[in-house]
């Protein structure tokens, strides 16, 4: 059931496995007291990487999709997870619609929202497909990869309700992260819409959710007795960055020496003999568009135009101007000899699944969310929930435990950010 993995380890990580393992107790009752005091966003999606001396978040999706990619056979538990949710959100809800991405021809991604429909079913609601796409116009059945047919829907407004021919729905599940903007037929609904729109990349910023991180993962390391920089990838934050014009790239290329040198000292500190680098990347959106990796300042001065070009626009056509430094997190994590890198999935604050996304054309100081990549799916849920403390702390249980509690800490930080963004809009 778990797919053969192997992970070059040294001995930091052993460590960290080896506190979080002995913290258990404590780190589980500090869990229980965050989900009391914070809102934990409705489902996300973690990347970590481990290189062996680390393991850290290197991004946070609020807007998950790969639902598909889970075991199927631990689908109750997402059920159990999705009822959590919605009780906290609004307990009458009986009918939902889940309104998806506008890139109708990717199939595979349909597949995912298929998967969200029968967690949804499963948990006792009724849930048609809402598409905010102009040309559906009637309802349109789309065949699956996989045989399943999903019935797309064009969605009505009426006064501020949201609904489908014949189907009045209570809430609205969203599974578009709205890189374009917030549509006016979203806006100032009366039904509950989450996520709220406010998390979409018209609005989030990675640096925010990484400065929060920052905060959760400082109070952690200090509950737990380890160097918070074990979990946690520095960072910095450009604004003002034209890459198609070459604006801002002084600022970038200050930025990446101030940032490539504090990790030096770092891994100097601990003896790490590798070479630092730095994951530049938009600091709104997603789908791996928008993303390059950085060993030198003079790989700013390189960059040719398709490269620039290629950095200069994201997903729907929106144009980066602002960008996140983000420490590089090798992964020396492999799946059948190729590179991989776990992706923990959550609904509510309970860690719900995961799979390896493994890319056999990339090293292990690149992006891997990038064409070309597949899933190889794990049974991390009963592993995450039950570690085995007789072990070694490297054991397949405990590290995936490991990766449930990191993941956590980044869902914490989701949290937390939202908190920052729901205020800012009530001023």
């Amino acid at each position: 059931m778990v797919p053969h993995l192997t992970t070059a380890l040294t001995g930091p990580l052993q460590a960290l496995e080896r506190e979080i393992l002995g913290a258990l107790p404590t780190i589980e009752h500090w869990f229980r007291q965050q989900w009391q005091n914070h809102s934990t966003p409705f489902y996300s999606s973690v990347d970590l990487r481990n290189s062996g001396f680390k393991l850290a978040p290197v991004d946070t999706n609020l807007f998950p999709a790969g639902f598909n990619n889970l075991r199927p056979e631990f689908e109750p538990l997402c059920v159990q997870a999705v009822m959590s949710a919605v009780e906290k959100i609004c307990p009458d809800t009986r009918q939902f619609l889940l309104i998806p991405e506008n890139h109708t021809r990717n199939l595979f991604y349909l597949q995912n929202v298929a998967a969200l429909k029968s967690i949804l079913q499963r948990a006792g609601f009724a849930v048609r497909i809402g598409s905010l796409l102009p040309e559906i116009t009637a309802p349109t059945p789309v065949t699956l990869p996989d045989g399943q047919t999903l019935v797309l829907e064009p969605v009505h407004r009426s006064g501020n309700r949201l609904s489908l021919e014949g189907f009045d729905p209570c809430a609205v599940l969203l599974n578009n992260d709205l890189s374009g903007g917030i549509p006016e037929v979203l806006k100032g609904l009366s039904q509950p819409v989450v996520p709220p729109l406010f998390a979409g990349w018209s609005t989030r910023r990675k640096s925010r959710h990484f400065a929060a991180y920052d905060r959760v993962a400082t109070e952690f390391a200090a509950l737990v007795g380890i160097d918070p920089w074990f979990i946690n990838p520095y960072f910095s934050h450009c604004g003002q960055v034209d890459f198609a014009d070459r604006q801002g790239l002084d600022c970038l290329s200050s930025q990446v020496e101030t940032l490539l040198a504090k990790i030096g000292d770092k891994y100097r500190e601990l003896d790490i003999r590798d070479d630092p680098f730095l994951i530049i990347k938009a600091d709104a959106g997603t789908y791996g568009m928008g993303i390059m990796t950085v060993k030198s300042p003079d790989d700013l001065k390189s960059l040719n135009r398709k490269q620039r070009n290629k950095m200069a626009v994201i997903k729907e056509g929106q144009a980066v101007r602002e960008v996140l430094i983000q420490e590089g997190v090798y992964t020396y994590e492999s799946v059948e000899g190729a590179v991989a890198e776990p992706v923990i999935y959550m609904i509510d604050h309970f860690v719900v699944g995961g799979f390896y996304r493994v890319h056999t054309d990339r090293g292990v100081n690149e992006n891997l969310n990038a064409p070309g990549a597949h899933f190889v799916p794990l049974a991390f849920e009963t592993n995450a929930i039950a570690p085995d403390q007789s072990q070694s702390p490297d054991a397949t249980p405990n590290r995936f435990y490991t990766y449930g509690v990191v993941a956590r800490l980044a869902m914490l930080a989701a949290a937390l950010e939202l908190e920052d963004m729901a205020s800012s809009q009530e001023e």
